[in-house]
């Protein structure tokens, strides 16, 4: 597709919130391939989240970290995909030096085709190498249900933004949960995309945290 509707695609869905935003281009500086942090374990991110979060448990900010990176992956591409029809090219994707924030160095990408589209990009080709690079130990099952949890968020995010996209985005949704790691790590529960999931991203383990909302260990 042309780059120039890739761009607009992005930089309109950037609007539904904060995880939606890609750096699209710009200078190098400051700027590095991801796939560099998935070999090194993203061991840079799973030590300053645990430092922030105040806890000693590594694996702690290893789930958190790889759930906002699913965030941040899912949201562009869900959103794009369900309001433009447009799929955004992430082979290679830049993480900033000093956070979690991505860019794309060139926009580019594809018309949106499938479900499974979606899956292989934003899991096979991003979150299974950055699982399997992990310094620490953390269950593959969390893992995949820390990327079912950021699915669905991106799709509330949506539909807050678009309720025009609620079925189109729920008939997605449902869908990829059926896939590959995905499949039985939570379900859609009711209208609105509320969800429930069957792990535990572990954040009631820091100081002062909760169990989420979504948390198979929440009171239902």
């Amino acid at each position: 597709m042309e780059p120039k509707s890739i761009q607009t695609a992005l930089e309109s869905v950037a609007e539904f919130g904060s995880f939606f935003s890609l750096q699209l281009g710009g200078d190098d500086t400051g700027w590095h391939d991801v796939k560099i942090d998935y070999a090194a374990g993203f061991t840079d991110l799973v030590e300053a989240t645990a430092a922030k979060y105040g806890t000693r448990e590594l694996r702690i900010g290893a789930s958190i970290a790889q759930l906002g990176h699913a965030a941040r992956l899912w949201s562009p591409v869900l959103g794009a995909a369900l309001a433009h029809g447009v799929v955004p090219d992430l082979t290679r994707l830049d993480r900033a030096d000093d956070s979690g924030r991505l860019r794309v160095p060139s926009p580019s990408g594809w018309r949106y085709e499938s479900p499974e589209q979606l899956y292989d990009l934003v899991v096979r080709g991003h979150l299974e190498p950055m699982a399997a690079g992990l310094r620490v130990k953390v269950a593959r099952g969390l893992l995949y249900g820390n990327a079912a949890s950021a699915l669905v968020e991106a799709g509330r995010s949506v539909v807050t933004a678009r309720p025009d996209l609620t079925e189109p985005a729920t008939d997605l949704i449902t869908t990829l949960l059926s896939y590959g790691g995905l499949s039985g790590k939570g379900a859609v529960i009711s209208a609105g995309l509320a969800f429930r999931r069957t792990t535990c991203c572990l954040y009631y383990r820091v100081p002062d945290g909760i169990k989420c909302d979504d948390c198979s260990l929440a009171e239902k």
